[in-house]
């Protein structure tokens, strides 16, 4: 069973960075996809970024984040970051990491209901930018 554990919420200021972190257990192979997604109240949840650990794939953004935040492995492990810089109110909300063993998911990640795709989901972390 994988787990993902997901930590680094928090308050911020806008302009400010903050960076998450997300890790995975229990999977029994080096390949997977790797995904950032987030839910304002109110809103559809959005994938944002995603990573495809272990075939050195290519990292892809949605264009609400682009320029601004960077996914990057976490060292050999099956862990990833979300650097966030220059945030901004409307970034606020909860974060969930996700995961899939599918390469393509890496791809489809900004596509309108893509988390109904992924397979493996974290508990979720809180990120809140005050204005």
């Amino acid at each position: 069973q994988v787990q993902l554990v997901e930590s680094g919420g928090g308050s911020v200021q806008a302009g400010g960075s903050l960076t998450l972190s997300c890790a995975a257990s229990g999977y029994a192979y080096r390949s997977i996809c790797m995904a950032w997604f987030r839910q304002a109240p109110g809103k559809e949840r959005e994938g944002i970024a995603s990573l495809y650990i272990g075939r050195g794939g290519s990292a892809y953004y949605a264009d609400s984040v682009k320029g601004r935040f960077t996914i990057s492995q976490a060292g050999a492990n099956i862990s990833v970051y979300l650097q966030m810089n220059t945030l901004k109110p409307e970034d606020t909300a909860m974060y969930y990491c996700a995961a899939d063993h599918l390469a393509r998911m890496c791809t489809e990640v900004t596509s309108p209901g893509s988390s109904d795709m992924f397979g493996y989901w974290g508990q979720g972390t809180q990120v809140t930018v005050s204005s």
